[in-house]
């Protein structure tokens, strides 16, 4: 009787010291930035390289990156460059004024959340049988219980496998011949969950838009920008990271009161 109490004793501590996937995780992050230097934390980029035959919003007012050279090192002795773009171009940040008055601009979107945890939500299967699926509030909670509660702070990113179209702009946009376009996306359940029960920095995307392709009211924009909220759209080698333990640093360009802008994203990785 004594033994069995002991080892019933034994297997309710054992218990309490599990990580209940209801309980926010503490992201094991230590030492990542030290270990660059080190070689012992792998840094994987996020991000596609701007070149004008990059896919863009096919809508009014938006135009293929241009980079033209004004200075050569041959008769300038110096080689440099003017560049045109929009905001959203290539990889790049969804400020949440993009969608919601009063909300801060790219240049004042507080630091902390330019730094956090990356959550990758793999939804590759889903989408190669429906390229119109959008993330639903029960994809989140099934990662929650089979992987850990999202922690604080984190880039939510949602994996559909779409970047593979990435040198392909009419298979990226995949519109019909209506032009309405066919991509996935997250739905408005999944931004509301995310955004307003969970204390995220951001949400991003290996598409054109967090909204899937055939939406027209954009509320994914509207609810996640509403809660202050930032958005990554073409995000790159989601495939080179894992669902959880890979910490992210977003380094969009800096301008005032701009509405988003390419974007640096690099993920950092224990080897």
């Amino acid at each position: 009787m004594k033994r069995t109490a002991v080892l019933l004793c034994w297997f309710f501590l054992a218990s309490c010291q599990t990580q209940n996937p209801q309980t926010p995780a503490k992201p094991e992050t230590g030492g990542l930035i030290e270990g660059i230097a080190t070689g012992q934390t792998e840094v994987i980029d996020l991000g596609h390289a701007l070149n004008s035959k990059n896919p863009y919003w096919p809508g009014p007012g938006y135009e293929p990156f241009k980079l033209e050279f004004f200075a050569t090192l041959e008769k300038d002795h110096v080689l440099s460059g003017k560049m045109a773009f929009d905001e959203h171009t290539g990889t790049h940040l969804d400020a949440p004024n993009h969608f919601v008055a009063g909300q801060v601009s790219v240049d004042k979107i507080p630091l902390k959340q330019l730094f956090g945890p990356a959550v990758v939500l793999d939804v590759r299967q889903q989408v190669a049988g429906n390229p119109d699926y959008q993330l639903t509030p029960a994809d989140i909670t099934n990662f929650e219980q089979t992987r850990m509660r999202i922690p604080d702070n984190a880039v939510v990113f949602m994996f559909t496998g779409w970047d593979q179209r990435w040198d392909d702009y009419d298979k990226y946009k995949n519109a019909d011949a209506k032009k309405v376009l066919h991509f996935p996306g997250f739905s408005s359940d999944a931004a509301k969950l995310l955004a307003e029960e969970r204390n995220i920095a951001g949400i991003g995307i290996d598409t054109l838009s967090v909204d899937y392709g055939m939406s027209t009211d954009f509320m994914v924009h509207h609810i996640a920008h509403g809660k202050g909220k930032f958005h990554l759209e073409n995000v790159a080698n989601l495939e080179s990271i894992p669902a959880t333990g890979a910490f992210v640093i977003v380094a969009p360009i800096k301008v005032e009161n701009g509405t988003g802008g390419p974007a640096r994203i690099f993920a950092l990785l224990r080897k």
